[in-house]
C-alpha cells in the first residue's frame, strides 16, 4: 500500500516535472518577431551628412592648368565605389573645352585610391552595371586615346596619350549665384516664407524651399519676365538617367527646364540644361550634386492673335546655366509633358517638380516686361 503511494506520488512528481518542461519549451519555441531590415540610405541632400559615402569626395571636376597641357577632368560616381571619369582637351565644359573630344576612364576604389583604365568593353549610355556604363551617347567617343590614372588626396595624375597630367579638384561658383534682386523685381522666395507658393516647405534652419517630391507652384501668374533661381541637386550615385535627382523648372507651366544630376553627360534635351524633348543646351553646363547650381532666364511668351484662336509667335527664351549662355533666344517648340490644360501665349505659374526627388531651391525673384 505505502509502495503503490510513493508510486503514484513519483508519477503525479514526474508529470508535474514534465508538464513545466513543455511548457518552458514552448516558450523557448516562441521566437521574438524580427525586426525588419534597415532600409538601406540611397539619397543624400546635405554635403554635411556623416552617413555620406566616401565616394563623394572623389567624385566632381579636375582641372589642370599647366600651359603645357590644357585639360578638365568631370569623375562621376557609380555607386559602391565605382566611377567613371571624362577627360576633357582644352579644359572643363564652358572654360576651355574644345566641345569635341572625350576619353573615358573606369575606375574603383582600392586602399583610398581611385585606380582609372582606360573604359573598354562593351558599353551602353548610363547603363546600369558600372562595368557596361557609358558617360557618352556613342561608345567610343570621338577623341578616344589610351588613357589611365589615378586619384589620391584630392589631385588626379596620369597619362592621355602618352602624355602625363596632373589636376586638382576644383568647385565652381556660378557667377550670378546670390545675386540679389533687382528693384521692382517679385521676390518668390527669400529663404523666410513659402507665401509665394503653393506646396513646399520651408526648411527655417537652413532657409531653404524643399519639394519633399511633390510639385510647388508659385501662386502668381506671369508672361514675360527675366527669372533667377537656384537649386541644389541630391546625391544618388546607384541611380541613373531620369531617376538620378530629377526635376524641373516649368515657365507658365507650359515649357520645362529640366533640372536633373547629368554631370559628366553629353547634355541631351531630356537632361539638365534642356527644354524637356524640344531643345537640348549648347553644353552641358552640369555641376556635380549637392553643389549648388543657377539658372537665369530671359523668357518671352508665345503670342496668339487678337481672337486667341490661332498661335502666331512661340515662345522663346535664352538661358545661362551656371552663367553659361546654353540657349541662346531658342524657340520652344509646344508644350512639354506635365504642362497646365491651358491654350500656349496665356500667363501661367512657375512649376518646380517634385518627381519624387528631395530638390532644393533658394534665391527665387522675376522681373517682370512691360
Amino acid at each position: 500500500m505505502s509502495v503503490t503511494r510513493v508510486t503514484f506520488a513519483a508519477v503525479a512528481g514526474l508529470a508535474l516535472m514534465l508538464g513545466w518542461t513543455l511548457c518552458e519549451t514552448k516558450a523557448l519555441d516562441k521566437k521574438a518577431p524580427e525586426k525588419k531590415p534597415e532600409k538601406k540610405k540611397e539619397v543624400w541632400t546635405d554635403v554635411g551628412d556623416p552617413s555620406l559615402p566616401v565616394d563623394y569626395k572623389y567624385q566632381g571636376e579636375y582641372a589642370d592648368d599647366n600651359d603645357f597641357v590644357k585639360m578638365g577632368c568631370q569623375v562621376i560616381a557609380l555607386g559602391k565605389g565605382q566611377f567613371q571619369a571624362v577627360l576633357l582637351k582644352g579644359g572643363l565644359p564652358g572654360a576651355g573645352w574644345n566641345g569635341k573630344d572625350k576619353s573615358l576612364m573606369a575606375g574603383k576604389l582600392v586602399d583610398g585610391k581611385v585606380i582609372f583604365t582606360s573604359a573598354e568593353g562593351k558599353r551602353k549610355y548610363l547603363a546600369q552595371n558600372p562595368d557596361e556604363f557609358s558617360a557618352t551617347y556613342y561608345f567610343p567617343p570621338v577623341g578616344q586615346d589610351k588613357c589611365d590614372g589615378e586619384i589620391a588626396d584630392g589631385v588626379l595624375t596620369g597619362t592621355l596619350a602618352g602624355q602625363k597630367f596632373t589636376m586638382k579638384k576644383v568647385e565652381r561658383k556660378s557667377p550670378t549665384m546670390g545675386m540679389q534682386s533687382p528693384s521692382g523685381a517679385v521676390v518668390l522666395f527669400n529663404g523666410t516664407s513659402t507665401d509665394e507658393w503653393k506646396g513646399g516647405r520651408l526648411d527655417k534652419s537652413t532657409g531653404l524651399l524643399n519639394t519633399d517630391g511633390n510639385d510647388i507652384i508659385s501662386k502668381k501668374k506671369f508672361n514675360n519676365y527675366t527669372v533667377h533661381l537656384e537649386f541644389l541637386l541630391p546625391f544618388r550615385p546607384d541611380a541613373r538617367g531620369q531617376g538620378r535627382g530629377n526635376s524641373g523648372f516649368y515657365q507658365v507651366h507650359h515649357y520645362e527646364l529640366q533640372i536633373l544630376d547629368s554631370f559628366g553627360l553629353d547634355g541631351k534635351n531630356n537632361e539638365c540644361g534642356g527644354f524637356y524633348t524640344k531643345a537640348a543646351p549648347k553644353v552641358n553646363m552640369c555641376l556635380p550634386p549637392l553643389v549648388w547650381q543657377t539658372y537665369d532666364l530671359e523668357f518671352t511668351n508665345a503670342v496668339r492673335d487678337e481672337d486667341a484662336k490661332k498661335l502666331v509667335k512661340k515662345a522663346r527664351a535664352t538661358v545661362k546655366h551656371n552663367g553659361v549662355v546654353i540657349h541662346d533666344n531658342v524657340e520652344i517648340d509646344g508644350p512639354t509633358g506635365g504642362n497646365r490644360n491651358e491654350p500656349e501665349g496665356t500667363p501661367g505659374p512657375f512649376l518646380l517638380q517634385g518627381h519624387g526627388n528631395p530638390l532644393q531651391f533658394r534665391n527665387i525673384w522675376v522681373v517682370e516686361k512691360k
